[in-house]
C-alpha cells in the first residue's frame, strides 16, 4: 500500500514529492484517524501533509463517505426498533437487547479493524481497500437486515440480530479507515476543521436524505414487511454510492510517509489508555452520541403518539432537525476560529440539550412550534459533530508530536467503538423507557393503542432523557485545553553563517573584520 502520511513530530522517511508528481491515494471519511507502519509500495507524497491547503475534490471526495456512515448511523436507530416492535411483533425490552448487542459487538472489532488498516499494504495505499469492500459487504448486508426471510415472530427476531452483527462488524472495517484519514492528510489544525465542515455537511445532508425519505419508501412500499424490504434496498444503495464516492474521490489525495508504530495492538492500547484528554472527548462523545441516538430512535413514537401524525411526521421531524446543519455549518466553522473547537463545542452542545429539554411541553405546544424546536435541536448538533470530529485529529497530531509514532489507526478505532456503542447504546435506552411505561408492541405494521403512561415514556425518552445525556458530559472536557501541538522548532545552524552584505555600505567595509564587544 500506499505509506500514510507523516504527522506532526514523525520522523520522515524521504523526501516529500514535488507539486509535479502525481498523486497517490487516500482514504474515506468518518473513520478512524491512522497511520502507522502501513506501506511499501509507491511514492510518498506530502501535499496535504505537510501543511498545504486541501483541494476541493479532496474535501468533497473524503466528505462523500459519511453518505455511508450517516445512512447507516440513522436508518438503524430510526426504524429497527419501531419494526421490530411493530412489525415483527418483538417485546419492546427484547427489541432493546437485540438492537444494542450487536453494535456493542464494534467496542471489541473496531480497534482490531483501525490496526489491520494501519497494517495494510496494496497499490491503492492502507484505507482505501477497505473503503471498496468493507463498504459494499456494508451495503449488502444492511439490506439483508430487512429481508424477512422467516417471516414475523421470535426467530425473525433473531435473524435481524444476526444480520445486524454481521454489518456492524463490514460497517467497523469501513469506517475506521475511513476516519483515520484527517490526521494524516494535513498537520494545519484549521485545515482539519475545514475538512470536518464538509464532512459534517455531507453528513447532514445523508441523515437528511436516508432519514426523512426511508419512512417514505417504507409507507410507498405497502408498510409491514414488504415496505421495510424496499427500504433496506433503498438505503443499500445509498450506502454503495457513499464507498464509491469516497474510494473514488479520493483516489488523488496525498498519502504520506511511512512512520513507526507500536509492534503490538496491547502497546497501542496502552498509548492511547494513557492519553488522558483523548479519553475525556471520546468518554464526553459516546455519553453525547447516547443522548443523539436516543433522539433518532424516537422519532417514529414521538411523531405518531405525541404529534399524532405517524405518515408524515417522521419526514417533517428529520428535515427540521437536520435542515440547519446544512446552513449554519460555516457559521460553526467561523465561531470555531474565533472561540477555540473546545467552547465551540460545549455551546452547540448546550443548545443542543436545551432544545431536546425544551420539548418537554410539546403536547401543549402548536405543531410548528414544535419543529422550530427541533430545527434548533439541529442547529446544536451540526457543531456538537463537526466540533468533537475535529478535535480526535488534533488529539492523535498531539500524540504523535510527543511520542514520534503514529497510532492514529488505534485512536479511531477506539473512537469509533465507542461513537458505535454511544449509537447503538440510544435506542436501547429509549427501548428500555419503553418496557418501563408499558409501550405494547403490534405485529400488524401499525402501532397498538397506548396508555398515558406509554405515551409520557415516548415523550420523556424523546426529550429530557437526551438533554441530561448531553449537557452534563460536556464537564468531561474541562482540565483540558486542547490545543493543537506546536509546530517543531527549527534545529540551530550548525556552523556560523556568513550573511550577505551590500558592496560600498559600510557593513562591506568591516564584513570579515574581527570585532570587540564594548
Amino acid at each position: 500500500m500506499d505509506a500514510p502520511p507523516a504527522g506532526p513530530g514523525s520522523p520522515p522517511a524521504g523526501p516529500p514529492g514535488s507539486a509535479s508528481d502525481p498523486p497517490a491515494s487516500i482514504a474515506g471519511l468518518s473513520g478512524s484517524a491512522s497511520g502507522s507502519s502501513g506501506s511499501a509500495g509507491g511514492t510518498p507524497r506530502s501535499a496535504g501533509a505537510g501543511g498545504g491547503g486541501l483541494s476541493r475534490r479532496v474535501h468533497a471526495g473524503y466528505a462523500l463517505g459519511s453518505l455511508a456512515t450517516g445512512a447507516f448511523g440513522t436508518v438503524p436507530g430510526l426504524l429497527l426498533l419501531p419494526y421490530l416492535t411493530d412489525t415483527l411483533g418483538v417485546a419492546a425490552g427484547l427489541a432493546a437487547l437485540l438492537v444494542l448487542l450487536p453494535k456493542a459487538w464494534d467496542v471489541l472489532v473496531n480497534p482490531v479493524a483501525g490496526r489491520i488498516s494501519d497494517r495494510t499494504r496494496s497499490r491503492w495505499g492502507p484505507r482505501r481497500p477497505w473503503l471498496l469492500g468493507a463498504g459494499l459487504a456494508l451495503a449488502v448486508l444492511f439490506a439483508a437486515i430487512f429481508a424477512a426471510p422467516f417471516g414475523v415472530g421470535p426467530a425473525a427476531g433473531a435473524y435481524v440480530a444476526v444480520a445486524f452483527l454481521a454489518t456492524a462488524t463490514a460497517f467497523a472495517f469501513f469506517q475506521v479507515p475511513y476516519v483515520a484519514m484527517p490526521a494524516e492528510l494535513t498537520d494545519d489544525a484549521a485545515e482539519r476543521t475545514r475538512l470536518m465542515g464538509w464532512r459534517v455537511a455531507v453528513l447532514a445532508l445523508a441523515i437528511l436524505i436516508s432519514g426523512a425519505v426511508a419512512p417514505v419508501v417504507v409507507t410507498a412500499g405497502g408498510e409491514g414487511v414488504a415496505g421495510h424490504r424496499w427500504m433496506g434496498v433503498f438505503v443499500a444503495a445509498l450506502i454503495a454510492l457513499g464507498a464509491l464516492g469516497a474510494f473514488l474521490g479520493t483516489r488523488a489525495a496525498a498519502t504520506g510517509t511511512v512512520t513507526a508504530t507500536e509492534p503490538t495492538l496491547r502497546a497501542q492500547l496502552a498509548v492511547v489508555a494513557a492519553d488522558r484528554p483523548f479519553r475525556a472527548l471520546l468518554l464526553c462523545f459516546v455519553i453525547q452520541s447516547a443522548g443523539v441516538a436516543t433522539i433518532l430512535a424516537g422519532v417514529s413514537y414521538f411523531a405518531a403518539q405525541i404529534l399524532r401524525d405517524p405518515t408524515t411526521g417522521p419526514t417533517v421531524l428529520f428535515a427540521c432537525f437536520v435542515g440547519p446543519a446544512l446552513l449554519v455549518m460555516p457559521l460553526w466553522t467561523r465561531l470555531g476560529a474565533r472561540l477555540g473547537k473546545k467552547t465551540a463545542l460545549v455551546a452547540a452542545s448546550l443548545l443542543l440539550a436545551a432544545g431536546a429539554a425544551a420539548l418537554v411541553a410539546a403536547p401543549v405546544l402548536p405543531a410548528i412550534v414544535v419543529y422550530a424546536v427541533v430545527a434548533l435541536l439541529g442547529v446544536g448538533y451540526a457543531g456538537q459533530q463537526v466540533f468533537a470530529l475535529a478535535l480526535l485529529p488534533d488529539c492523535v497530531a498531539a500524540s504523535t508530536a510527543r511520542t514520534g509514532r503514529r497510532q492514529a489507526g488505534v485512536f479511531t478505532g477506539l473512537w469509533t467503538a465507542g461513537e458505535t456503542f454511544g449509537l447503538a447504546l440510544g435506542p436501547g435506552i429509549y427501548g428500555l423507557v419503553l418496557a418501563l411505561s408499558g409501550y405494547v408492541s403490534s405485529a400488524t405494521g401499525t402501532a397498538a393503542a397506548q396508555s398515558d403512561t406509554a405515551r409520557l415514556g415516548v415523550l420523556l425518552g424523546f426529550t429530557a432523557v437526551p438533554a441530561l445525556l448531553i449537557a452534563p458530559a460536556t464537564l468531561l472536557l474541562r482540565p483540558h485545553p486542547y490545543l493543537p501541538p506546536p509546530p517543531p522548532t527549527p534545529a540551530p545552524p550548525s556552523h556560523p553563517v556568513d550573511h550577505g552584505v551590500v558592496a560600498g555600505t559600510k557593513a562591506a567595509k568591516t564584513h570579515g573584520k574581527a570585532s570587540t564587544s564594548p
